[in-house]
This record gives C-alpha cells, sequence and structure tokens, in this order.
C-alpha cells in the first residue's frame, strides 16, 4: 500500500514534467554555437551557479545511495557528506586546481591537458573520463524506476517503459538547449527539490521523533553508528578511501567542473564552491535521517533484503497524499537535473576531446551543435540498455565511487600535476592513465566472477580505492622520471659523439 494518490500526486508530477519540457523548448532559440551550448557562453553568475550545482550532484541516485548508508550505518552513514563539504569548502577557498583551469578558457579537462601533455594524452584521457562517466551514470535510471515503484505503487512490470520515458524527457530538453536548458531547469529543480526535502524530513520529525531515531541508531550500531571510525563495517580505511575520492571528485567531475568553466570568471568559481559547500552536509544528512528512520519502521523482508529499497518503502507509508506528490516531483525534478548533467557532461567530453582528431575544431557552428545533439541520445540509449542488465554486487554508494575513480583516479593526478608540478610530462599521464583505470575496472569486474568473490570480499572497495590512488601517483613520479632521465642520457651521449 502508499499513499499516492495517482489524480493528486499525479498531477503534481505531470506538471512538473510539461514545464519542464517547455522550458527546453523556450530555451532553444538562445543557443547560437557550441560554446552556448556547452557551457552556456562562459556566463553564468553566483547564484545561477550555485543552484545548478546544488541541484546537479543531488538526484533520485544520491538520496538512494546515501539513505542505504543510513540504513546499513546508522548517523556514520552521514560522513560523506561532512567529507565533501570541508573538501569544496578548501578547493574553493584556495582555488586550488580549479583557478587556473577556469582561467585557461577550456571547454572540458582533457583541453587543458593538451597544453601540458600533448594531443595524444587529451585524447586518452577524454576516453577514460567518458569509460567512467558512463559506467557511474549506467544505473541511475534504474534506481529511479525503482524509487517510483516503492514510493508511487508502480507496477514493477512498467519499470523499463517509466526509465524510458523518463529518459526521452529529460534528453529532449537537454538536445534543444544544451547548458542554457540545464541551467534554467537546475534552478527551478532547486527550488521545487528544497521544498519537497524540507516537508518531508519535517514530517519525519513529527511522526517518529529524533529521540526514537538516535536510540534505534544506538541499539542497532552503538557508537559506529554515529563515529564511522569504530564502526566495524567501516574504519579508518573506509574514512580515508571517501576523502581521497570526493577530493578527486570535486577537482575533476565533468558535471562539476563544467560549472566552473561556465562561471563568469574564476572569482565567481571559487565562491561558487565555497557557498555551495555547506549544501552538501544537507545533501547527506537529509537522506542518511530518511535511511535511518526506514530502519525504524521498515523490516529487510519488507523489500526483498534490500535495504537500498527501505526508504522509498517508508515513505510510501509515512507521507500523506499531496506531501507525496510533491516529494516525488521534487526527486524526480532533481533526477532529471543530474541526468541532464551527466548528458551533457559526457557529449561534451566525445566532442571535444575524443572525436577532435575528426573536426579539428574546424566544423561549423551549426554542425558542431548537431553533433553533440546526436551524441546525448546515443548515450541516452546506452544509459537505458546497460541500465536493464547490469546488476549491483555492493552498497550503490560503493559503485558509484569505483565507477567514479575509473577515471577520477587518474584524472585528478593529471590535473594536480599539470597546474603544480614542472617535470610532468607525457609518460607520467598514460602511465597514470592506465594504472588509475586498470585497478577499479578490475575490481568491478572481478566482482562479476563467482570464482574471485573470496579475493573480492578480501581487499574489499576501500582498499582497491586507496591502492588506485596510490598507484597513480607512483606511475606519474616513475613514468616522468624515467623519460626525463632517458632524455638527459640522449643528450650526454649526443655530446659525447659529437
Amino acid at each position: 500500500m502508499t499513499n499516492f494518490n495517482w489524480f493528486l500526486d499525479g498531477g503534481l508530477v505531470g506538471f512538473y514534467i510539461l514545464l519542464s519540457l517547455i522550458v527546453g523548448i523556450f530555451i532553444k532559440k538562445y543557443v547560437r554555437n557550441v560554446n552556448d551550448f556547452l557551457v552556456a557562453g562562459r556566463s553564468v553568475d553566483l547564484h545561477v551557479g550555485m543552484a545548478s550545482l546544488a541541484a546537479t550532484e543531488f538526484g533520485i541516485i544520491t538520496c538512494m545511495a546515501a539513505s542505504q548508508l543510513g540504513y546499513r550505518y546508522g548517523f556514520a552513514g552521514a560522513t560523506v557528506g561532512i567529507i565533501m563539504t570541508i573538501v569544496m569548502f578548501i578547493v574553493g577557498k584556495t582555488g586550488f586546481c580549479i583557478e587556473p583551469l577556469r582561467k585557461a578558457g577550456v571547454v572540458t579537462i582533457p583541453e587543458f591537458f593538451e597544453k601540458k601533455f600533448g594531443s595524444r594524452v587529451r585524447w586518452a584521457s577524454g576516453v577514460v573520463i567518458v569509460l567512467g562517466g558512463l559506467l557511474n551514470m549506467g544505473v541511475f535510471l534504474r534506481t529511479g524506476g525503482e524509487f517510483l515503484v516503492y514510493v508511487a505503487g508502480l507496477n514493477p512490470k512498467y519499470l523499463e517503459i517509466t526509465m524510458t520515458v523518463l529518459l526521452i524527457i529529460v534528453a529532449l530538453y537537454t538536445i534543444l538547449g544544451g547548458m542554457l536548458s540545464v541551467l534554467v531547469t537546475d534552478y527551478m529543480q532547486f527550488l521545487l527539490m528544497s521544498i519537497g526535502l524540507i516537508l518531508t524530513t519535517f514530517t519525519v520529525f513529527i511522526k517518529v521523533g529524533w529521540n526514537k531515531l538516535f536510540d534505534t541508531v544506538i541499539t542497532q550500531y552503538g557508537a559506529g553508528g554515529i563515529n564511522p571510525f569504530v564502526h566495524p563495517k567501516l574504519g579508518w580505511q573506509y574514512v580515508l578511501y571517501t576523502t581521497l575520492v570526493l577530493t578527486a571528485t570535486v577537482l575533476t567531475w565533468q558535471t562539476m567542473v563544467s560549472r566552473v568553466l561556465s562561471a563568469k570568471d574564476e572569482k565567481v568559481a571559487k565562491k561558487m564552491y565555497t557557498k555551495t559547500s555547506i549544501f552538501y552536509i544537507v545533501r547527506s544528512l537529509i537522506p542518511v535521517l530518511w535511511g535511518v528512520t526506514a530502519l525504524v519502521l521498515v523490516k529487510l523482508d519488507a523489500v526483498g533484503g534490500n535495504p537500498l529499497y527501505a526508504m522509498p518503502k517508508m515513505l510510501s507509508v509515512l507521507l500523506p497524499s499531496g506531501i507525496i506528490g510533491l516529494l516525488v516531483a521534487a526527486m524526480l525534478a532533481a533526477d532529471m537535473s543530474t541526468d541532464s548533467s551527466y548528458l551533457l557532461g559526457w557529449a561534451s567530453v566525445i566532442y571535444n576531446d575524443i572525436l577532435v582528431i575528426f573536426h579539428k575544431n574546424s566544423w561549423s557552428e551549426k554542425r558542431a551543435i548537431f553533433i553533440n545533439r546526436i551524441l546525448i541520445g546515443i548515450i541516452g540509449v546506452f544509459l537505458l540498455l546497460y541500465g536493464l542488465w547490469y546488476p549491483l554486487k555492493s552498497d550503490l554508494w560503493i559503485y558509484m565511487t569505483l565507477t567514479a575513480t575509473i577515471y577520477s583516479v587518474s584524472v585528478s593526478t593529471l590535473l594536480i600535476a599539470a597546474c603544480y608540478w614542472e617535470k610532468a610530462n607525457d609518460w607520467g599521464a598514460f602511465a597514470t592513465i592506465i594504472v588509475g583505470a586498470l585497478i577499479p575496472g578490475g575490481f568491478l569486474v572481478a566482482q562479476q566472477i563467482p570464482t574471485l568473490s573470496p579475493i573480492t570480499d578480501a581487499i574489499g572497495p576501500y582498499y582497491s580505492g586507496i591502492a588506485s590512488f596510490i598507484f597513480a601517483w607512483i606511475a606519474m613520479v616513475v613514468g616522468s622520471l624515467l623519460k626525463i632521465s632517458i632524455k638527459e642520457k640522449d643528450r650526454v651521449l649526443e655530446e659525447e659523439i659529437a
């Protein structure tokens, strides 16, 4: 049973989706060139950028992943938001990497690498970014559909149809207006999302109460439900792994960096990070709180033994009609915002950094925009197919971070080296890209092979992720110094011959 009323609540959801499509059609006339399409003409001011950044990085997938952490680990699951806030604030305050990146006037990070490491590194890093990004986004649609199944009482046999319709709607307004559509709809979605989150959390406190939530966490997990360092399933390795992943994400995640590159200047970009940083505690704490509420009200048997579905199941019976419709509209709004930014983000890298070997920046603006729109459509089809068959073998959060590290490990290493290490060169860059992709990618593949389960279970995702960062930096240093050493030997040899 669910309190979702298809007339009242469904009407709210349908109205918002229709409004998003209308906005996409309206914005289309303002897209004059590829810069408008990909980075909104680099004219984004602080407040629009903040709303867009916040909306983009909160979707159904984020909410489900965080609530699963709350259900399984208690309030210690909110560690992600605390670390993210600290990292974002520090990066924004210092301008670490994002300031030189914005000053360079590039469209994507790989384009920035070309100036330091050459065109081949630009192409290779573009391939890795797209691979990691698409795998990361691959489970978004199914997770969004499953949220609707449990919250709105949607018949599971219509899950694939629902996924397809949602994707078509998001792809349409992204294809029509590019970054301009994304920014405008992000602003709308941020406002609606904020209202939905506040009303839902307020309802949770009224009907369940803080004392009940806190007591349940302590009863289930003891001190580990508050402190991740003493939680038997988390510990220092989880905190370190999360810190490394989130630092790399803040510096290199295409959907976040695209806001930096769309900002009016580097000062706006830095303020965008510092002023949005506090939102990331809210982004994590609220769904973790919902996950803890689900721990109080929902038994695992009611959701087939999968804690991922406990939170939406809880919302379906706790929220009254009207509020539940507003929440579903808010969550779909957040999800559409995330999906549209990701579609545009990966399409921009494919066009700007992978297909550059074909167009060499010589195509007309009209053709460039057309190709970007085609790429968004192709990516959408891939995501639909991938979301139908890939089985999760771990927490949703773990899957998201592991797929993200396929590119963020190597790309963050390259970015830091390109900005601050003079001796970094293309040998180190290629070694970093290979090592940074192989370790997390290999671990994801190994998880799908039953005979390797004892090994992957013994290593665990945290140690695998930490190793990825360590060996990526070793590869950068060794590869770069090796090239310098060989060149020096060649120079000495040439002098001796001369």
